[in-house]
């Protein structure tokens, strides 16, 4: 019995600083983001159910095309004969980031605009709910490093 009870208290305590470790990681990095002396509120946390909800869409909707962990196409900046450009990364490596949410929701709602954006995106909006496209959204920040995510979300902030 001793040995349940020892047991229960240790996995308490490995759980509850799982917890503290998480929390303090979410909490310490909300801070402000100031980009070029404007200020716009700090970072939301990327909520986990909207990433377990993103991650199987993006692999059933998005990998063919910009690749199983977002790294897109070889020479995806090189423009195509057509003048179209190929599914770029949606990593840090990628132009992604530098979009507000509304421009991303939008394209991928409605597919990519070629004379914009060079692009043969499909949408995907008869496909996918908005909550689904933003949870989408989500997953692909979180392959963001910071800095990507501090620009977008001062950019998503600025246009509102």
């Amino acid at each position: 019995m001793k040995r349940i009870i020892s047991s229960i208290a240790f996995l308490s305590i490995i759980l509850l600083l799982l917890f503290l470790l998480t929390n303090f990681r979410s909490t310490s990095s909300r801070k402000p983001v100031t980009i070029m002396g404007t200020t716009v509120p700090p970072i939301p946390t990327l909520n986990p159910e909207d990433l377990a909800l993103g991650e199987p869409l993006y692999n059933q909707y998005c990998s063919d095309c910009h690749g199983a962990n977002l790294e897109g196409v070889p020479k995806w900046k090189v423009t195509q004969p057509d003048g179209s450009l190929l599914p770029p990364p949606h990593d840090s490596s990628g132009h992604t980031w530098h979009h507000s949410d509304s421009i991303l929701i939008e394209i991928m709602a409605n597919g990519g605009d070629p004379t914009l954006y060079n692009t043969k995106m499909p949408g995907f909006g008869d496909q996918l709910t908005e909550r689904e496209i933003e949870a989408v959204l989500d997953y692909i920040k979180s392959y963001w490093g910071e800095e990507e995510r501090e620009y977008q979300w001062w950019l998503t902030v600025r246009e509102e």
